[in-house]
């Protein structure tokens, strides 16, 4: 396939509607096709439902298991793009003079077009003088619970050869961050008996306990607040392990005693803290606040586990990264990305790319162009150092 300007391949993946509730399939066979060149192999790690998929792109010499070379990472999906405000089709590259603006420009397809059109270029180039391999990631999922890194870190036969150092493209405004909370979520699910609310003695309001149980969450997340965490210094902002009541749904019509209730919440600890021993607590705290109320019945749910990050500041993707950009001192985000999972595959992860997260899942979202050509500077030099220069 003919090489695109990174704008034209921009657009190209824009126009694929991957919002997390459709597949991916069909934006990642357009990328296997775009990247079908000689001297690039592709290998795909399917969800168990086979509707979705991760590409792990590998470009230059065979890996040795030495782990050297680079990482160049992102998700294929966006959120949906269904609120007020939107002034283009969001799924259309607009060009909107000093930015492109679209659903997913910079979170995160701007990186990825950057990614593979520097993968393509380099196979035109030549790589027999590499000194070590670039891969790229690219999963499935991430918007909804890190769930194709998770596949990836679960699954992945060749995860021993993958190069150490990576760069997880989210936007920071080319900025690099080291560390970021991890963000788990969990349904609770209260089970009562419907009846005619004219015989409410008939039947067993879920409701009703529904909102102890959220009473109990909102006293939990006031306990977590008030406690002084590890590491509790990366994030000054919110020093402390945040817990959001997000959606409660119950009931079906004002005349019917409703049989169900279902509250979902999420929890992001910070790095050091397990997820275990905070899923324990909510799980402590529903149970206590629903006890009264037999035959009510409470199930919870872990819906999704996404692990906090901490990357050393002796890394060398950090060090090289803070040296290219002037930065001095290090950051955090606080939001999770896939790199919570894959530092689980031996990975040194640093979260760096272009764009601002405060447009990301927003109308009109968009990517400064001057942030996109600085990238495509900044990430060749990077593929430059760690696999042309054999450091």
């Amino acid at each position: 396939m003919t090489l695109l300007s990174d704008a034209d391949l921009l657009g190209r993946l824009i126009a694929f509607d991957t919002t997390s509730r459709n597949s991916n399939l069909p934006l990642a066979d357009f990328l296997c096709d775009y990247l079908d060149r000689p001297g690039i192999r592709i290998s795909r790690v399917p969800s168990a439902e086979g509707d979705k998929t991760n590409l792990v792109v590998w470009v230059g010499p065979e890996p040795t298991g030495n782990r050297r070379g680079l990482v160049l990472s992102g998700h294929m999906d966006v959120v949906p793009a269904e609120e007020d405000g939107w002034t283009s089709d969001p799924f259309t590259l607009t060009d909107g003079g000093d930015r492109w603006v679209a659903r997913g420009a910079c979170d995160m397809k701007g990186f990825l077009a950057l990614a593979t059109n520097l993968a393509a270029e380099a196979v035109n180039a030549g790589t027999e003088r590499w000194c070590d391999p670039l891969a790229l990631i690219f999963t499935y999922d991430e918007e909804v619970g890190t769930l194709g890194a998770k596949r990836l870190a679960e699954s992945f036969p060749e995860a021993a050869a993958l190069p150490r150092s990576a760069v997880i493209g989210e936007p920071t405004s080319l900025r690099v961050a080291r560390t970021h909370k991890g963000h788990f979520k969990m349904r609770v699910t209260l089970h009562g008996v419907s009846a005619h609310s004219g015989y409410p003695h008939l039947g067993a309001n879920a409701i009703e306990p529904a909102g102890r149980v959220i009473e109990a969450l909102a006293a939990l997340r006031r306990e977590l607040e008030a406690e002084t965490p590890h590491n509790r210094e990366l994030f000054p902002e919110v020093p402390f392990v945040p817990l959001n009541v997000g959606t409660v749904h119950g009931g079906s019509a004002i005349n019917v005693v409703p049989d169900r209730c279902v509250v979902e919440l999420g929890v992001r600890p910070l790095p050091g803290l397990g997820s275990a021993e905070l899923i324990e607590r909510v799980d402590r705290a529903v149970r206590t606040a629903a006890a009264p109320f037999a035959p009510i019945s409470v199930n919870l749910e872990l819906l999704s586990d996404s692990p906090p990050l901490l990357l050393d500041e002796a890394a060398p993707i950090y060090r090289h990264l803070c040296a290219l950009v002037g930065q001095t001192a290090g950051s955090s985000v606080s939001f999770a990305t896939d790199a919570g999972w894959l530092q689980h595959l031996g990975l040194d992860c640093a979260i760096f790319g272009p764009g601002s997260i405060e447009v990301a899942h927003k109308p009109n979202e968009h990517l400064p162009k001057p942030e996109l050509t600085a990238a495509r500077e900044l990430l060749a030099h990077t593929i430059h150092h760690f696999c042309q220069t054999g450091n």
